[in-house]
């Protein structure tokens, strides 16, 4: 299987905002680094097939991403994640990951992960884990 081209205009593909691409003026990419950048909010981000990508976004964004992955996001921001998985985030987030993540977050979060993750939280947090965390 090919590996996609990472340019911005490729990238833009992944990212909607409203049912629309994101412009392309409201975002980087980074394409060595594999680092997506912005200030908006309310993204639905699809990097499923990719792995080693960072964000940092806005708040209200969707993410669904490969494995090896770093997230620095505003509040109630949702991750459908693999593992290896870093993440810095405000509150009331929602987490689905795989296992080996770690977690400094908010308030008001929900965590559905594998094993050996740690976690740094705020209050009211729900946890759903498996071994060693």
């Amino acid at each position: 299987m090919q590996k996609p081209e990472l340019t911005k205009e490729n990238i833009q593909k992944r990212v909607l905002q409203n049912g629309e691409q994101l412009s392309l003026d409201k975002f980087s990419w980074d394409e060595k680094s594999r680092t997506f950048s912005t200030e908006e909010n309310d993204l639905v981000l699809d990097f499923s097939d990719l792995n080693n990508c960072t964000f940092k976004t806005g708040s209200n964004c969707t993410f669904d991403t490969g494995s090896n992955c770093t997230f620095t996001t505003g509040s109630n921001c949702t991750f459908d994640t693999g593992y290896n998985c870093t993440f810095k985030t405000s509150y009331n987030c929602t987490f689905k990951t795989s296992s080996n993540c770690t977690f400094d977050t908010g308030s008001d979060c929900t965590f559905d992960a594998g094993s050996n993750c740690t976690f740094k939280t705020g209050s009211n947090c729900t946890f759903k884990t498996s071994y060693n965390c």
